[in-house]
C-alpha cells in the first residue's frame, strides 16, 4: 500500500497523532465538547458525528484525507486533525480540519502537531507543497499559520459557506519543499523556547 494511503502514527514529546477509528467516537465527543461552533472547521458533537465520520471516511478511501486523532502527552484525546485536498500525481496535501479541546489550545501540543505533520509530508510523502487554509476572519488561526513560516498565496473570495451560511472568505497559505528545512528550523527552535501556540 502506498504510504500516500497509510496513516502512520507521530509521536513527539506533547502530542501524538494516531489513525483515526470510529472508536474514538466518544472521546471526540467528549474532548470537543467545550469547543461549541466554530467558523474555523467542523465541531462533531454527539448529533453529527456519525455523518462526519462518514464524509471523512469517504475522502479517506478516494485517497484525498488521512485523518488523525490527536492524544496529548497523557494518551487523552484532545482533538483531531487531517491531511486533506491530497494529490499524490502533484504531490500536495492540506493541513486542516484541526479541532483541539480548549484545554489544549495555545499548548505546544499545537505546534508540535504542526511539525510532525509538516515532517511526514515533506520527509515521507515526498511533498513539494503543503497548504493550509482559515477563514480569512480568522485572526487567531492566521496568526497561528504565519507563526509557523507560511506563505500567504492568496484568497479566494466567496470561496464557501459556513455552517451558519454566511459565505467565507479563504485565506491560503502554502510552504514549498524548499522552505520546509528554514521552517523545521523555526518550529524546532519555538518549541526549544517554549513559545508554544
Amino acid at each position: 500500500m502506498s504510504v500516500w494511503r497509510e496513516a502512520a502514527t507521530l509521536s513527539g514529546r506533547y502530542v501524538t497523532l494516531r489513525p483515526l477509528s470510529r472508536r474514538d467516537r466518544e472521546g471526540i465527543v467528549a474532548a470537543l465538547a467545550d469547543v461549541g461552533p466554530s467558523f474555523a472547521t467542523i465541531v462533531p458533537d454527539a448529533s453529527t458525528i456519525d455523518r462526519w465520520y462518514d464524509a471523512i471516511e469517504e475522502q479517506a478511501a478516494a485517497g484525498r484525507a488521512l485523518p488523525f486523532v490527536v492524544l496529548d502527552a497523557s494518551g487523552t484525546i484532545a482533538g483531531v486533525t487531517r491531511f486533506l485536498r491530497m494529490n499524490e500525481a502533484h504531490r500536495r496535501v492540506e493541513i486542516g480540519g484541526t479541532v483541539y479541546a480548549r484545554r489544549v489550545q495555545r499548548t505546544g501540543l499545537n505546534t508540535e502537531a504542526k511539525r510532525l505533520l509538516l515532517s511526514h509530508a515533506f520527509e515521507a510523502l515526498e511533498c513539494r507543497c503543503v497548504q493550509l487554509r482559515t477563514n480569512v476572519l480568522n485572526r487567531a488561526s492566521r496568526t497561528a499559520i504565519e507563526r509557523l513560516g507560511a506563505r500567504l498565496d492568496g484568497i479566494l473570495r466567496g470561496h464557501m459557506l459556513t455552517t451558519d451560511g454566511e459565505v467565507r472568505d479563504t485565506a491560503v497559505y502554502s510552504i514549498m519543499a524548499h522552505e520546509w528545512p528554514q521552517v523545521r528550523r523555526n518550529l524546532d527552535h519555538l518549541l526549544f523556547r517554549g513559545e508554544l501556540r
